[in-house]
C-alpha cells in the first residue's frame, strides 16, 4: 500500500486542548493552522519551511492519546486494503474516513496534499512515532495487520521482546511502534519524540509545563500539560535509529 506521507495526531480533552496546544506548539516549534471542524477541534501544528507532520484534535473526557494518519493520493484504496486484512470504518466522510484496526486502534486514511519536506530537529529532539498500546491477546494479530497494511515499509521485531517496529520509507515523517502491554485493557497510542540527550529533553519539557512520570533503561515517560502520557526515547532524531540496546 502506498503511503505518501504520514501525520501523528495528538488527541486531548476539549478542556485542556488550549493548553496542549501551547505546550506541543513549544515542543515542535511550530505555529497553529485555523480551527476546523464542526466545533473547531482540529487544528494542523505548521513548522516554518517544511511541511506539517503533526495535528492535534479536541477528544472527550479523559487524558486523550494519539492516532496515526496514513496520507495517500487513493484513500479508497486503503480503506479497501484496511478493510481486507480486518479493519472496520468507524466514520466514512467522503474524502476521509475512520478505521479500526482488529486490535482496537483508531486511525485515518486522508488524502496527499503534496507534502514531502520533513520537519527538522528542535533542540535536539523530534516527535517522530507513534506508538500502539496492544494488549496481549491482540498483539500478533496488529503487527499482521500493519505488516500487511503498510507492506513497503520494514517490518521487524524490536529490541526488546514487548516491540515491534514498521519504519516508513525515507522521507515519510512518522513511524510506527507497536507496544506490547503487561497485561488486558484496551487498546490506546501515545506519541513518542527520538532525543539526541532525554536529559536535556526533559528539562526543555518541564520547563514547558510537562510532568515526569518514570524511567526506563532508555526512555523516560512524561506526562503534558493538558494530562497525556508520552515518551522521550533514545534514538538519533535525524534517522530514528537506536542505540544498540535501545528501545524498539
Amino acid at each position: 500500500m502506498s503511503i505518501r506521507w504520514t501525520y501523528a495526531f495528538v488527541d486531548r480533552p476539549a478542556a485542556r486542548f488550549a493548553r496542549a496546544l501551547e505546550f506541543w506548539t513549544a515542543v515542535t516549534d511550530t505555529r497553529l493552522s485555523e480551527l476546523r471542524g464542526d466545533e473547531g477541534e482540529f487544528t494542523t501544528l505548521l513548522p516554518d519551511g517544511a511541511d506539517p507532520c503533526v495535528k492535534a484534535q479536541a477528544v472527550g473526557p479523559g487524558d486523550g492519546g494519539a492516532h496515526l494518519d496514513l496520507v495517500g493520493e487513493d484513500v479508497r484504496g486503503v480503506m479497501a486494503a484496511a478493510v481486507r486484512l480486518g479493519a472496520v470504518i468507524v466514520a466514512d466522510h467522503g474524502e476521509w474516513a475512520v478505521l479500526r484496526s482488529p486490535g482496537g486502534q483508531l486511525f485515518c486514511a486522508v488524502p496527499w496534499g503534496g507534502e514531502s519536506v520533513r520537519p527538522p530537529v528542535v533542540r535536539g529532539s523530534r516527535l517522530d512515532q507513534v506508538c500502539l498500546d496492544v494488549p496481549p491477546s491482540a498483539f500478533a494479530a496488529e503487527v499482521a495487520f500493519w505488516g500487511g497494511l503498510l507492506d513497503d515499509w520494514e517490518s521487524r521485531p524490536g529490541s526488546r521482546p514487548e516491540f515491534h517496529v514498521l519504519t516508513p520509507p525515507p522521507g515519510l515523517p512518522v513511524r510506527l511502534l507497536l507496544q506490547r502491554l503487561d497485561g488486558e485493557r484496551p487498546a490506546g497510542a501515545h506519541l513518542d519524540l527520538a532525543c539526541a540527550d532525554i536529559a536535556a529533553t526533559r528539562a526543555d519539557h518541564e520547563r514547558l509545563g510537562a510532568t515526569h512520570v518514570a524511567d526506563h533503561p532508555h526512555w523516560t515517560v512524561l506526562r503534558d500539560p493538558a494530562g497525556g502520557l508520552y515518551c522521550l526515547t533514545g534514538r538519533d532524531p535525524e534517522t530514528g535509529g537506536l542505540p544498540a540496546a535501545g528501545r524498539g
